[in-house]
């Protein structure tokens, strides 16, 4: 049961910030608002990638000797380049961008917006995934309670990305039942890739600290190609490196209290 919960607390965590199109009466988040959000999910997942990931990955490959990084180097550069390619083939358009990503093709702009935004749901579902693969399978140094710290932390910085998503999806579709829907859309790919992660390690249970670190690398991508930059451009910057460090702390302080 604990296994299902940590699969989609995820999910619930985008459903419920993209519901924030019947609460809130704008279109668009305040702009200081939404970067110290930005900031707050690069700092949730920058942390979730070293405590609850590319960490265990080094400890369990400790038999290594002095090689004990490789695994986890390993993985964590596969999984920079896996997304990378996703992101050149994947047509997609980012929040408050024009110019569309990816292969050309004739989408509508939220249907592109959707797709940025589950482009970089799909690691965080991987990473939730091959945690709770690694509590169960009793090798690594990773309990189920860490497992539902790292579900937690991205659950909470889910609600303010569902939020950021659809309310400018609001704008573009004219309702607030598409928008809801879209954004909630999003976030189910997470509880998706959680499952086929969790299933395909549970097979090759030997190659856990890769996919650890494989998870780390494509969550640290979507960090630096896409949330800081865009946290950090124009003015107020500053408030979203508060958020960073909030986010950080908050994560660090789950993985180590629940873990």
């Amino acid at each position: 049961m604990i296994t299902v919960i940590c699969l989609l607390i995820p999910f619930f965590g985008t459903t419920l910030g993209a519901a924030c199109v019947y609460l809130l009466k704008g279109e668009t988040i305040h702009e200081k608002i939404q970067k110290a959000l930005l900031g707050f999910a690069s700092g949730v997942m920058v942390a979730a990638s070293v405590w609850s990931l590319l960490i265990p990955a080094m400890e369990s490959s400790e038999s290594l000797g002095k090689l004990a990084f490789l695994p986890a180097m390993v993985g964590f550069l596969v999984g920079m380049f896996f997304l990378l390619l996703i992101d050149m083939i994947v047509p997609h358009l980012h929040l408050g961008d024009d110019h569309p990503e990816g292969i050309r093709a004739k989408l509508k702009k939220t249907t592109m917006m959707v797709f940025a935004v589950t482009l970089h749901n799909v690691p965080e579902g991987m990473a939730v995934g091959i945690t709770v693969a690694a509590a169960l399978s009793g090798e690594l140094n990773i309990t189920i309670s860490s497992a539902l710290a790292l579900s937690l932390g991205i659950a909470i910085q889910n609600f303010p990305e569902g939020a950021i998503v659809s309310l400018p999806l609001k704008m573009e579709s004219g309702s607030k039942h598409k928008s809801f829907l879209y954004g909630t859309l999003s976030g189910a790919v997470e509880p998706v890739a959680a499952g086929l992660t969790l299933l395909l390690t549970s097979v090759i249970a030997g190659l856990l600290p890769y996919f650890l670190s494989f998870a780390a690398g494509a969550m640290l991508y979507v960090v630096v190609e896409e949330l800081i930059p865009e946290a950090s451009e124009g003015e107020h910057s500053n408030v979203s490196t508060i958020g960073f460090a909030l986010g950080f702390a908050l994560m660090m302080m789950l993985d180590v209290a629940l873990g």
